[in-house]
Parts: structure tokens; sequence; C-alpha cells
């Protein structure tokens, strides 16, 4: 049966198109239920003994919510006891295009086969698709139609032997929709979380369903409206489109719980960050969310905040003077400003369980209370729980259910608790859900993809294979490393030049495209290295056996080989799948892992002389890839900073008489060569570190999307990721588009599609940002476990940076970083002038500058369990009437990104 659907729309030449819309509908559609007889399906989803526990529903039944339980009850339908659910094609494409996380959510739980998820695919079936009614908002007709897919399911299934029938229960929290199933005769009930004891229930609060109605007001809220009203989506869209609003993504401070910047895409690199300041013109946007900003005029713009500003517990729902005054105390010169907006509206929220910890109310009996996320851009968020005391000093999960315009946080729910405050499991386990590290065990439909063992290489295996097992190949690795991606191998020519060989481990061999592991591994994107654990991207018997490259065993490899003269210019280049037995693994220093002392990490020659040959290889095989696939080829770029990125870097250089040249990487790299100070020789390691805070992040991307392809801080005009594919799926796709190119393996539609290709780097660039944020958030908590158990100690350092009322300080011997504060609440303030051009800082006539030496107390302030401290406190130069406040520690390294 087809549908059409017919409209004009004026082109931008001021033509006028006709338009016909085919929509096509079915009578054939399976309903997925076992119990039914009438379906002709090949396979069923939904179960025939389905029943789930709960205070009404005793008898055998199918669940259906509604795009609003969905979107905020997403970790009741996550619960392993929640099963035989039915989400209709309505339902999805709402929560797609509303909530882009609990969409992906979402479709992890109907690609979960245990869950036993079913999508009904209602916009096709010729009974159960309607059309939108005259005068009908959208919002109206997607209700309609889930209340008539239910009465269709009730009636379908109705028609089943009697001890065969189940009920199919519609679940909405909306007053109005619920009124009008229960007049068609559905059987409709509500969804909320019943509040039950912690000791005999792991997860405080279980999902029921209830017949009583909600109270939607379910918050402290004040009668005073302290936000404005978010604009309606169509405003939203005329007003991006007229040019009105600017579309971005929120991105709050860590520092300053008042201050946010929303970054601004442009077309092709073209960006802007647009800052809000203030409560009201945050207008409840949260980390992430996807928000219209209005821009102010030109005399509004303010510099941002040069001040640490931290939400210190719970208030009441009303902006304090003196938290504006804080605000506004920044730099005030007009060349600071920078473009200010304020929030009119939410294009899509982009919320999550957030992990955090209970702040208890102070009224005796209270049930509602403040949760404190760990992730400080994150509000506080007020939930209703009465078993606080339980849950206090205890790692817990909340979500969001929504922020009124009257309340001055938003209100949620407890999820689960994670473990005990302070226990490292615990701890790894908050690291981990906060960056969006996934970490859960390989599935067995993964593992069913693994090669039976014992595994041996076959003839079919040597008959598309360079046989390079006479040849020494040896890899360069630290002590106790088992997933060896790479190996090389050097050896004299008869006319008198050199081959030089490296050999990565032919994962693509292993991991097929398409099926479940290949799936896993792409969603994953890379392996993920903790102090003392790793989440591997793959299956640790390929990691760590079939692909790692073990000496005295046969592998599998995929090589480039190169012919080099005596002038070390290539002759020659060479690709091909091989086989090698390693023969002499070199061992050297790792970075220690256990926190009983802590130390930067040393580069060896031997790291040197591996990475410029990895480095090779990639170049080599990115101008290989994108000879063949010019369309196609997933690459790596590396983006010059902008010029104004130098600024701190030539005023360092400037303090001591020296000149950086920043035109281009090498002129900076020959800058930074011949930058030496007699008598000071750790500056040139500080001007480094500089150095690579001016950098851009490098990133992924497909070559058919982006005409950029440079990488700075390489100096090269083309590179890829090639060497490390036990560790990163960006390497796996590299050795596919290799194998392709050389005839020796097949190609997928994928794999030439540039659009999918491009999405794929999307995520890849989000797994690799994320996963080195829980890195050094692993080395930042380990570094706390050190000083735990060392006290106090006295150490020597250098500054780093200067700020209007602190200091930040460089430790050399443990890489770690922290930040003196000139100033305390309880105590009057030093006398402070700060010089912006210096940049310098004079506290009661002592000036501190960039690079100078001091000598500093380091210990840990455990007073906060959630937030605990390094605190710093200056002990050389002795300044007089100086206090100092603890400092958040983070641990850096100084370290271009490859």
């Amino acid at each position: 049966m087809l549908k059409s659907k017919t409209f004009v729309k004026k082109t931008r030449s001021g033509g006028i198109m006709k338009i016909v819309r085919e929509h096509y509908l079915r009578d054939d559609i399976w309903c997925g239920s076992e119990v039914c007889t009438e379906c002709k399906q090949e396979e069923t989803v939904l179960q025939k003994d389905a029943c789930i526990e709960s205070n009404l529903c005793s008898f055998a039944h199918y669940l259906l919510p509604d795009t609003n339980i969905v979107l905020s009850q997403i970790d009741i339908l996550e619960d392993p006891l929640i099963k035989n659910v039915i989400i209709l094609q309505t339902v999805l494409q709402e929560v797609r295009h509303r909530s882009a996380p609990i969409y992906k959510r979402l479709k992890d739980i109907l690609h979960d086969k245990e869950k036993h998820f079913y999508t009904f695919t209602n916009e096709h079936h010729r009974e159960t698709y309607i059309e939108r009614e005259q005068g009908e908002s959208a919002n109206d007709r997607n209700d309609r139609a889930i209340r008539i897919s239910t009465k269709w399911y009730s009636d379908h299934l109705n028609n089943t032997p009697t001890d065969k029938r189940l009920k199919v229960v519609l679940l909405t929290n909306d007053r109005g929709n619920k009124e009008k199933a229960e007049e068609s005769g559905l059987l409709t009930y509500r969804c909320k979380k019943q509040d039950t004891s912690v000791t005999s229930v792991p997860q405080d609060e279980t999902a029921v369903l209830t017949s009583v109605p909600q109270d939607e007001t379910n918050e402290i809220t004040s009668s005073k409206v302290l936000f404005p009203e978010h604009l309606p989506l169509s405003r939203i869209q005329s007003g991006i489109k007229s040019g009105t609003f600017q579309q971005g993504t929120f991105r709050a401070s860590r520092d300053n719980y008042l201050e946010a910047t929303v970054f601004v895409h442009g077309e092709g690199d073209d960006s802007t960050e647009v800052l809000i300041q203030g409560l009201q013109n945050l207008n409840r946007a949260v980390h992430q969310d996807l928000v219209a900003v209005e821009i102010l005029p030109l005399d509004q713009w303010v510099a941002p905040s040069s001040v640490v500003l931290q939400d210190e517990g719970p208030k009441e729902d009303d902006v304090t003077e003196e938290e504006e005054a804080e605000l506004k105390s920044g730099p005030s010169g007009a060349a600071s400003r920078k473009p200010t907006g304020r929030v009119v509206g939410i294009i899509k929220r982009n919320w999550r369980p957030f992990c955090g910890m209970l702040f208890l109310s102070q009224i005796k009996e209270a049930t509602r209370h403040l949760f404190t996320p760990a992730d400080r851009r994150i509000p506080r968020i007020r939930i209703e729980t009465r078993q606080a005391a339980t849950l206090a000093g205890q790692r817990i999960m909340v979500a969001i259910d929504g922020w009124p315009k009257h309340s001055r946080y938003p209100n949620g729910h407890f999820v689960r608790s994670l473990g005990s405050a302070g226990d490292k499991e615990t701890e790894t386990e908050v690291l981990l859900l906060e960056h969006d590290v996934p970490h859960q065990d390989f599935s067995q439909a993964v593992l069913s993809f693994l090669p039976k063992m014992p595994w041996n290489i076959t003839e079919e295996d040597m008959a598309v294979r360079e046989d390079l097992r006479n040849l020494t190949v040896c890899s360069v690795d630290p002590p106790g490393c088992t997933d060896i991606d790479d190996a090389l191998h050097c050896r004299d020519l008869p006319n008198g030049n050199q081959e030089v060989g490296v050999h990565i481990a032919d994962v693509s061999h292993f991991i097929r495209p398409g099926n479940a592991m290949d799936l896993e591994a792409a969603n994953r994107g890379t392996t993920v290295y903790l102090t003392g654990r790793r989440i591997d991207m793959v299956p640790e018997l390929l990691s760590s056996n079939l692909c790692s490259l073990r000496s005295s065993v046969e592998r599998l490899a995929f090589s480039c080989i190169w012919e080099i003269n005596d002038k070390a210019e290539i002759v020659k280049t060479r690709f091909t799948k091989s086989v090698i037995n390693s023969k002499v693994r070199f061992h050297i220093d790792s970075e220690t892992h256990d926190p009983i002392d802590l130390q930067t990490k040393e580069l060896k020659e031997t790291n040197s002389m591996v990475e410029e040959f990895m480095l090779l290889a990639n170049i080599s095989v990115a101008q290989k890839i994108y000879d063949e696939f010019s369309e196609c080829a997933l690459l790596r770029k590396h983006p010059a900073p902008p010029p104004s990125n130098y600024d701190i870097l030539n005023k360092a250089a400037k303090s001591k008489d020296m000149v950086i040249h920043t035109d281009s990487a090498k002129a900076l790299a020959d800058s930074l060569d011949a930058a030496q100070v007699d008598g000071f020789p750790y500056f040139n390691t500080l001007l480094r570190i500089l150095a690579t805070r001016c950098m851009m992040q490098a990133v992924y991307f497909c070559s058919g999307m982006d005409s950029d392809f440079h990488h700075y801080g390489l100096a090269s005009p083309i590179y890829t990721h090639f060497t490390s594919p036990i560790r990163r799926y960006s390497d796996i796709i590299v050795h596919r588009l290799l194998a392709v190119a050389i005839g020796a393996d097949s190609t997928y539609p994928d794999l030439m599609d540039k659009h999918k290709q491009s999405a794929l780097c999307n995520n890849l660039n989000y797994r690799h940002k994320m996963a080195q944020y829980a890195q050094r958030a692993s080395v930042a908590y380990h570094t706390q476990l050190f000083f735990k158990s060392r006290g106090i100690l006295n150490e020597e350092g250098f500054i780093l940076f200067v700020r209007k009322n602190a200091i930040i300080v460089l430790i050399p011997k443990f890489g770690l970083e922290g930040t003196v504060f000139f100033e305390n609440k309880d105590k009057p303030s030093p006398k402070l002038i700060f010089n912006e051009e210096a940049p310098s800082l004079t506290v009661e006539g002592h000036s501190f500058n960039m690079f100078d030496k001091v000598k500093v107390t380091i210990s840990l302030d455990a007073s906060n369990v959630q937030h605990q401290k390094i605190r710093m406190s200056l002990v050389e130069p002795v300044i007089s009437g100086v206090s100092v406040a603890p400092s958040e520690p983070e641990v850096k390294r100084a370290k271009l990104d490859r």
C-alpha cells in the first residue's frame, strides 16, 4: 500500500518546486511474539512467559513505553530485570532526535538478545500508521500513534489461545496521554522509582508500575522564576536560519561554575567560542548540551573571569550579589573581551548518569538531598531518597530528570551505588564511567569470533604471504609488555644499500568487517592504559597472544619495507603481508605503575629509533592509501595553532631575552633547540612544555571530507596511523585499505563510503580524547595515593604560569603540577599586583615571574572525600602575611600527540 504526500517548496532562486514523498505501508510486519500464531515470522524476540514482578502486574505482559518514559527512565529499561519490551518506531525516532546519548543506550539495549526488546515499525504497518490531523501538534500525533499501536498489539495478541494470552501495558507519565489511553480501554500505568531497603536491594530504588497519580512537582523550588523560559524549537530553528541565534556545544568551566563557553561550529575549520557568564545567561544548560545562544551587543562583551569560583554548597534558589561580584572581577581591558552571549534554548540534551556523592540535608528526616557530581562541570542535582544515611560515604550514580525554571538545581533520581568512596576499585570504576570508557567484559557474541585453539599458521596463509622468518626481526618494549604491535629488521643489500623493515601485527586477519568483534572494537576505538590496569580494545587472546609479536614464535604481520642508500634516502618502498619470527627482544626501563615511588618518564635512544621508523611507516602508508583511495582514506592531521596560542611562549622567551620563531613547525623546532640559558639547564625543558600547551589536538579524518591534510607537529604533508592495530581501531581500517590497495584482501561497502568513514573518525576522536583524560585522571589518583602514604614533602619547583591570585608550579621530580593561591577566605588577603603583559605577580613586594625557582610543601588534603586535593604551600621565598589554599593536582605529560 502506498501513501503519498505532496507539497510545494520555494527555492533559493525564488522558484517553486513540487515535492512528492512516498510512504509505503505493509501488512506483513511481524509482531515479534512467541505466542503469536498469525504472523509468519522466522524469528521471535518477545517471550511467551513474559512476566516482570511488580505490585500491579502478576500476569504475563509486555511493556510498551512512550517517548518520555524512555528519555527520563532509560536506566530502568537497562535494568537486567526488565525484559520483553516493545519499542515503537515512533518512539525510537523521537528519542533519536531529542537525545543522542539516550538513543545510543536504547540501541545497545535493543542489540542485547538477553533483554528481548523488540522494535515494531508501526509507521510502516498498514493498521498502525496514522496521518497527522489538521490542527494537531506533532507531539499529539505521536502520542496518538503510540496509543493506536498499543491497541493493535492488545487486539492482535488477544487472538491467541486463552492459556497463552498476554497483555500489553502502556507506560506513560503524561496525564493527558494516560487518560486518553484509559478511555480507549488500554491497560496504562505510570513508571516511577520506589525507595526500598538498601540492605536487601543492591540498587536502593527499583522500578515499579503504579496507577496512583504521580506528583509532577517533585522538587524543592522557590516561587520566584530564576531562569528565562527556553524558546521552543521552532523559534530556535528560525533564529539560527536568520542568524539571530548560533548553535553550539555548551562547555562548562571546571574552575568557575558561573562561567562557560559555547563552541560554535563554522564551515571547515572556521569556528568561534562564545563566552557565557552568570546563572541566568547559562540558563540551565549542562556540560555538552547542544544549545542555541544569542550574541550580546558589543558593549556587553566581557573578559573571562580570572578567579577560581566553586559552588561550595547548598544555596537558596537565588544568585547572591557576592557571587556576581566575584564573577565580574576578571580583566577589564577591551583587548581581553570576547564574544559574549546567553543561552536561549536547548536543542539537544546530552545527559547521562553522573557519578558522585550525596550531600545530606541538614533538616532532620528530610528525604530531599543534593547530589554532588564528581565532575565539577556538572551542577548539583536534587534527588529524593529515604536511604540517605546509608548512601552517605558511597559513590553513587544519579540521572537528571529535568530542570524547572524556578529551581536553582536540576532534579534527578538515584540510579545505583558503586561502592565506598576512597576504595581503589570503586574510584577506578568512577573514573571509567565518567570518561565513558567501555570496560565491560567481552560478550559471548564477540568471543565466538575468536580463532579456535590451538591455532597455527596454515598453508593457505603462507600462500598469500611473504615468508620473512629467516630475517633477524626484533622488538623494543618495556618489561611486562604483552601487546607487542611492532618489530623491526635491518640488513645489508648486495648493491651497498640497506633494507629496513617495519613489521606490524596483522590484526585485520583475525577481525573481519562487520562481525560482533569488529563492531565492539570500532565502538571502543582504543585500548585504555590506566596506572596498573589495561582495558583492551580486542580480547586478550588476540592482544597478548595471537597478534602480539612475541619472540621465538611465528606470527602474521603486515610489513612496510624500504631500500635506503648511504645518504638515508629512500630508494624504494614496498608493502606485503608476511610471516615473521621475532629473534631479540630488547628491554628498556618502563614508567613505574606502583605508587611506592613517583617519577617522570625517561625516553631512551632506543625509543627515538623505534619512533622514527614508525613515523616513516605511517607516512609511507598514508601516501599509498591516499593514492589508491583519494575519497575514503583514513588519515590523521594536526592543525597549525593560531598565532595567538603562542603568546604565552613568546612572553616566556622574551623574559630571558630570547625570540621564538613560530611561523612554521621547523622554525619552532630550531628555535627550541637553540634556546639555552647558562646555569639554567631546565629552562629548555620548561620552554618545550609551554610549546606543547600551545598545540592543537591531532584528529582522524576522511580524505574525501577535508582538504587540509597537513600534520603540523611532524611537519609532514600527510600522515596516518598504521603501526598499532592491537590498541587502535584506526590502524585496523588503515590495514584494510592498504590490503585492498596491494591486492591482498577484498573491499566491502562501508570501507569505500566516505560518510561512514567520517562518522567512524568522529567516534575514534572522541574515544581517544576520553582515553587520554582517563589516563591522566588515573595518574592523578595514584599520585594522591602516593602522597597519602608519604605525608608532607618539601620539594623544589619552577613557576610555569602566573595568575591574578596564584602561581602554578611544576615539580620536576614528580612531573606534578599544582597551584599555590595567595588568598584565604578566612584571613585578609595579601597585597597583590598582577602584570598581565610580563606576566608577573607581586605579593607583598616580592615579584613572581615565569620560570622562577620556588620551594613548596606538598601534602594531601583529604578533608573532602570526593574531591581530595594536593595542597601546595610556599616555603621559599618566605613572604610574611601569605596564606595558601588547597590546590587541585594535574599531572601533565609534555609530549606532542603522535
